[in-house]
């Protein structure tokens, strides 16, 4: 017993010293015993996109029926797998009464599944139906942790869903699904997400013809909690300004304690981005505020705002140490704009300076990052109550905005130029002293000049040249982008717009299509005296603050429909909703006959239209004047010439304002090139007895004096427009192209004999009517739509050259970016 307890106290004693002959580990370090009483969280951010969906306006659906707003926001392409998510829902207004009803039940909703928000389902009934929606939703897309700001743009996807009027219980109908019927969406650029305030306005397609008026609002906000320490640790540290110097001027470099140095950002360039993005996105989002505030006339008060946005403020409350000695004062207030910079004699502090940011400790790194957060915050938060109050009129000034940069955004697919018309009595000479038919070197070198190029192929390599520039564009644009344009921009049609110059025209660039018209002129309109439309007779006022009546007539061409021409008219409506439109049926199905019994059935038709809407409107009031435009496809062009040649008409060429020429005839088949749609040109004139047809090709009488289209060239139909238009396409194989441009044809100038001279002479008619003096200044532009023919593959229409004729009618692409590149021609 004795024996064993001595062994195990011998057993403890070796234990004891090996353990006192064991070193003693050392205790960590300062720096590690701060990072383990205190690990500081990383950055995050999340952008907030709002948008207003303020009213649902149907142009032109084809079906009635239940339809609602569907919207989801995701990153654009495949890396980012994250959809953006609803944060927030507000119901500016009560829902209207088409947003509920006996049959169907329901309000917006969330789905939890993609993300998505869906409005109140509406009852469409009738054209020209305006809905108001009248409610804001705002989606979060989260940076990932420990990121920079991002570089990938986001999608914002429409979705129009449609659900049938069944004569059904309510809780049936309430239980049916809608399907989505179309699609738009939108891009936001990188550069944007920062802060952007946007019209967005949602047409969908062709087929399903809508304007949703809508306003995007973007900015980068802080996420997450942080509670910076109670008081910072002391440290000795110095800060560089941009010019490398110390903050007081001198030379030496900058002093950090290691206890400073352990806090620092561990060179994380994504951080410092990040803190960098949150200012660039205070400041534009508090300018922005400004602006609107400024525009729409209404105040905000900013005071204790401004106080909050001061960088020296900010500085103060970072540190939270008395370093406002050593910076002193800031020798300048905001002045109602916010500083990056703290002000000092001998330096600058740039809080958007990589360098400072760089060698600011971690901790107020963290700090000034959490208190840019509460400021970006405070300010969304603002615009966002200032846009509830203010929402129709925030929303106009940004339709306005919108309207005035499409043309310069959409000039990526135009391409511009200026012709000069000569001031003499003839656009071309005739054949007695034509140069063409001369024998000098000069003529044959022109002639031979002439057989290498034809213009239509020339166009069609011009545009093909420039689509093929647009392959190498890169599009970095900070506005809103519409994918139905940039969604594949090569697939968008190319304009060549070339504006004529005449004589009555002045210019100042060639940048510039409207400079030459005095800012009076643009908004004035044709002023004339009574005239006696009717038993009662109609007086334009001479007041100024009377109303205006816009009428459009709209007509089709051969063996057309009346709504051929629908997508011409809901640009314009767009453009203008305060016009009276007139979709011609006069001539549906007869189209077969004779221009001039079509003409005057036209006449009538638009005096009938005119008369009701004269009648109505002078019942409201005294009108100011009228602007009367008309807009025709293929012979309907000349089918409203024919119409403005008729004496009932007589007194309403004064109020004749904008012509619109889609593929026009205006010379007639003299020299058409295009074999095949020649004999069907016979044909129709053998098989069916077309006299159109007759008209058209010149046979309708054997003296070419005394054709129809000859004469008709001889009377003063287009002088009295003040904008002419001219689309044509060098594809379009149905309408000669320099018929449709009204323009010299190469073969008529080759060769003198009789159907020469009287093109020329058919050509020099309609031109010195559009050069002809007026009381006011003409716009003549000849546009070239170039389609993109590889959508529609190899086939017979394409190899006739009737898609491109057919595409007029079939795509608005070609007329959104014509119409809105010129707006003040259609308003």
């Amino acid at each position: 017993m004795f024996r064993k307890l001595r062994w195990l106290i011998g057993l403890s004693c070796r234990n004891w010293s090996a353990k006192r002959l064991l070193p003693t580990p050392p205790p960590p370090p300062p720096q590690q015993q701060q990072q383990q009483q205190q690990q500081l969280p990383t950055l995050d951010a999340t952008h907030e996109i709002a948008i207003y969906i303020h009213r649902f306006h149907n142009l032109d659906l084809y079906q009635k029926g239940w339809y609602r707003i569907r919207i989801t926001v995701r990153w654009e392409g495949n890396e980012n797998t994250y959809p953006g998510t609803p944060a927030r829902v507000v119901q500016y207004e009560v829902a209207a009464p088409e947003l509920s009803s006996d049959n169907f039940n329901g309000g917006w909703g969330i789905d939890d599944i993609d993300n998505s928000f869906s409005t109140r389902p509406f009852l469409i009934r009738d054209a020209r139906q305006d809905v108001f929606l009248s409610v804001l939703i705002s989606f979060n897309l989260a940076l990932g942790k420990n990121e920079g700001p991002s570089t990938t743009a986001v999608i914002l996807k429409f979705e129009l869903m449609y659900a049938p009027v069944l004569n059904i219980r309510p809780e049936l109908q309430a239980s049916l699904e809608p399907c989505s019927v179309a699609v738009h969406e939108f891009l936001i650029p990188p550069n944007a997400l920062l802060g952007m305030h946007s019209y967005c306005p949602v047409h969908f397609d062709a087929s399903h013809a809508v304007l949703v008026d809508i306003s995007v609002h973007v900015s980068l906000l802080r996420t997450g909690s942080y509670i910076p320490p109670l008081k910072v640790p002391s440290a000795t540290w110095a800060v560089e300004d941009d010019n490398g110097q110390d903050f007081d001027g001198s030379n030496k470099k900058n002093l950090v304690t290691d206890q400073a140095l352990g806090q620092k950002a561990s060179g994380d360039l994504k951080q410092i981005m990040l803190v960098k993005a949150l200012v660039a996105a205070r400041d534009i989002l508090f300018e922005d505020l400004q602006k609107i505030s400024k525009a729409i006339e209404q105040e905000i008060d900013l005071t204790d705002l401004i106080f909050n946005l001061d960088n020296k403020n900010l500085c103060s409350s970072i540190m939270q140490a008395d370093l406002d000695m050593e910076f002193g004062e800031v020798s300048r207030k905001l002045s109602g704009k916010p500083q990056n910079s703290i002000e000092k004699a001998g330096g600058i502090i740039n809080f958007q300076s990589e360098k400072l940011l760089q060698s600011l400790p971690q901790d107020y790194l963290f700090s000034f990052y959490y208190m840019l957060g509460n400021q970006v915050l405070f300010l969304w938060n603002a615009f966002l109550k200032f846009h509830r109050v203010n929402k129709t009129k925030i929303l106009e000034l940004l339709r306005d905005a919108w309207a005035n940069d499409r043309r310069a955004e959409w000039s990526i697919w135009m391409v511009y130029s200026k012709v000069e018309m000569p001031h003499g009595p003839s656009q071309y000479m005739s054949h007695k002293s034509s140069s063409y038919h001369s024998v000098n070197g000069k003529s044959l070198s022109l002639r031979k000049s002439t057989d290498a190029v034809n213009p239509a192929n020339a166009a069609a390599m011009r545009a093909e040249l420039h689509r093929q520039s647009i392959a190498r564009m890169r599009i970095n644009n900070q506005s809103l982008q519409d994918m139905h344009l940039f969604g594949d921009p090569l697939h968008t049609p190319i304009v060549i717009v070339e504006h004529i110059i005449s004589a009555p025209l002045r210019t100042t660039s060639l940048n510039s299509y409207f400079n030459h018209l005095d800012q009076k002129d643009t908004r004035s309109v044709l002023i004339g005296p009574s005239f006696k439309a009717s038993s009662r007779s109609f007086r334009a006022s001479p007041q100024q603050d009377g109303p205006v009546l816009k009428i459009v007539v709209f007509v089709h061409g051969f063996q057309g429909h009346h709504l051929d021409l629908r997508l011409v008219r809901n640009q314009w409506l767009q453009i203008d909703p305060k016009i009276k439109f007139l979709m011609s049926e006069a001539n549906e199905d007869k189209t077969f006959g004779e221009l001039g019994e079509m003409g005057l059935r036209l006449a009538q038709e638009v005096i009938s239209f005119l008369k009701k809407k004269i009648d109505k409107a002078s019942r409201c009031g005294s009108l100011r004047s009228i602007k009367l435009s008309f807009v025709g496809h293929s012979i309907g062009n000349l089918i409203i010439r024919t119409a403005l040649a008729e004496s009932i008409m007589e007194p309403y060429l004064r109020y004749l304002y904008t012509y619109l020429s889609i593929s026009g005839p205006h010379l007639g088949y003299l020299y058409s090139s295009n074999s095949l749609f020649n004999s069907g040109l016979w044909l129709l004139k053998k098989l069916k007895g077309a006299q159109c047809i007759h008209q058209l090709t010149l046979t309708d009488n054997p003296d070419l004096h005394d054709t129809f289209l000859y004469k008709l060239c001889k009377k003063r139909t287009l002088q009295n427009f003040r904008n002419v238009i001219l689309l044509s396409s060098p594809q379009d194989g149905y309408v000669p192209y320099h018929s449709a441009r009204i323009e010299m044809c190469p073969a008529a100038s080759l060769n003198y004999s009789k159907k020469s001279s009287i093109f020329m002479e058919m050509l020099n008619n309609c031109l010195d009517q559009i050069r002809s003096p007026s009381s006011e200044h003409r716009v003549f532009m000849r546009c070239d739509v170039n389609f993109d023919t590889s959508l529609h593959g190899r086939n017979l229409n394409s190899f006739i050259g009737r898609a491109a004729h057919i595409e007029f009618l079939e795509s608005d692409i070609f007329a959104r970016l014509i119409m809105w590149s010129f707006a003040d021609l259609f308003h």
